[in-house]
């Protein structure tokens, strides 16, 4: 018996040492075929789409895509950082859903240098301590960079349907696997990374139409799914082969910079009301006769744990009985496992239940949760058109927000009581003497016909982006 383990031992270190081997000679033929063998950097350019992660406007839909009228990446493979320089057009008309307003031909810049990101929308870097890390693995992701990650590393391979799939380890945690095909292309990349809503999030990246670039081979054809859906389609129109080291020297504000602590700052509306903020998404507390409802627990764990223990100080003695979503988007929904996870029922609009208990199943297995780690059936009340939460003194009415192209399953609270409402991205009050975008406008032009549709007489806004405002700004904002 001993015999036959050893036998079937030394036949499986034989077969990981075949895979090795297998690994380094196909790695080294599509490093030949790529150009990548003697390329310390590359530039690519082109035009395409540009889609927004979780902001689509049902759970169902795809991402929404603006114009990417313009476009060049340099990537300097030895120093490990990048640069991008885009610009976008909102698609006329434009789709439907979508992230933050922008103007028409914004242009954004953006950079990556080992740990080190940053944006240069003007003078001014801003850091981008969140993005540095996904920055760095889509180096890696790239056809070259892939070939030139996969020999660095100790990867392995096995034959697929569509060539040989090559594994190794990117930054120390990522799997990452390409697909090699018989003339060393690499039509596929996939990789996962850690989403509070979807969990190990696969992102794929696939290959196609590959030509001849002064001497380099590289698709004319990108397209990167995350979540099931595109956010990115790109085709390429120029390559540019060791253009040259792109000497990033990393500002002093960035390399100083730091994550800001998650913050829970209240601040008194009315009788029982708090407003929480403290970043850059705002939560409302409401206290009843027996207990707390809370709206919003926004883009984390972390912050969604921050905006309960602050409803908790305020409000000691009484349980939180409900958290209310505004609605899908992954920023507004990112700390939602949070309150399941408490016990907490979630009061979202009718859409979005299935959408949840769907995307709950997946595994949390790279920054697991703590529902992933205790797992909890979610509790839901769900809400058509208006669902109200009343104990004869304390009221929040909530409504149904038609005619809505950000997101087709937003609801808007209502506090009749105090006058105030609640709501989400269609209002977000301007800097004093700055105008809204147009599209910013658009949204917030739905926000005043739902209002006046609803007859609400209401005396303050309190955004959940943004600071509270009387309601007398939002019509003038929009020149009502």
């Amino acid at each position: 018996m001993k015999q036959k383990l050893l036998a079937a031992a030394v036949v499986f270190g034989l077969a990981g040492m075949a895979t090795a081997q297998d690994a380094k000679t196909v790695l080294q033929t599509a490093a030949n075929a790529l150009g990548a063998a003697n390329m310390n950097s590359i530039q690519i350019t082109g035009t395409g789409h540009l889609a927004s992660l979780g902001q689509n406007h049902l759970p169902t839909a795809p991402w929404p895509e603006t114009n990417l009228t313009a476009y060049t990446r340099t990537v300097d493979f030895a120093a490990k950082s990048s640069k991008e320089e885009l610009t976008r057009n909102n698609q006329n008309p434009p789709a439907k859903g979508g992230g933050a307003p922008f103007a028409d031909g914004q242009k954004q810049v953006n950079f990556v240098s080992g740990q080190y990101a940053w944006n240069q929308p003007g003078a001014q870097p801003q850091p981008a301590i969140a993005a540095a890390e996904e920055r760095q693995l889509q180096i890696w992701l790239t056809p070259q960079g892939f070939v030139k990650g996969a020999m660095e590393a100790n990867a392995t391979a096995k034959k697929s349907k569509g060539g040989t799939d090559v594994t190794f380890t990117a930054l120390s945690k990522y799997k990452v696997t390409g697909t090699i095909d018989a003339q060393g292309m690499v039509t596929k990349v996939n990789t996962r990374m850690a989403h509070p809503v979807l969990g190990d999030m696969l992102i794929e990246t696939l290959y196609s139409g590959y030509k001849d670039f002064g001497g380099v081979k590289f698709p004319a054809r990108i397209v990167q799914n995350q979540g099931g859906f595109p956010v990115w389609d790109f085709d390429v129109t120029e390559v540019k082969a060791n253009p040259g080291s792109l000497g990033l020297t990393v500002p002093d504000a960035v390399r100083t910079a730091t994550v800001p602590p998650v913050r829970a700052v209240s601040e008194k509306l009315g009788d029982g009301v708090w407003f929480i903020s403290g970043g850059s998404h705002n939560s409302v507390v409401v206290e009843f006769k027996d207990y707390v409802t809370v709206i919003e627990t926004p883009l984390t764990e972390e912050r969604a744990d921050a905006v309960l223990a602050e409803a908790k100080k305020l409000v000691p003695n009484k349980p939180i009985k409900y958290v209310i979503n505004s609605h899908h988007h992954f920023d507004h929904s990112g700390g939602l496992r949070t309150a399941v996870a408490e016990g907490i029922p979630i009061i979202t609009q009718e859409q979005n239940k299935a959408f949840y208990e769907q995307a709950w199943k997946a595994p949390h297995t790279m920054d697991p949760d703590k529902l992933y780690k205790s797992p909890k059936k979610a509790k839901f009340i769900t809400v058509k058109d208006k669902y109200e939460i009343t104990d004869g003194n304390q009221t929040i009415a909530l409504y149904f927000i038609e005619g809505n192209n950000h997101n087709g399953d937003m609801m808007m609270a209502y506090l009749p009581k105090q006058k105030v409402l609640v709501e989400a991205d269609l209002f977000t009050p301007p800097a004093p003497g700055t105008a809204l975008v147009p599209v910013a406008a658009a949204f917030a032009n739905t926000l005043y016909d739902n209002v006046q549709r609803l007859k609400l007489d209401i005396a303050t806004i309190a955004p959940l982006h943004g600071r509270p405002v009387p309601y007398s700004d939002f019509p003038k904002a929009i020149g009502k």
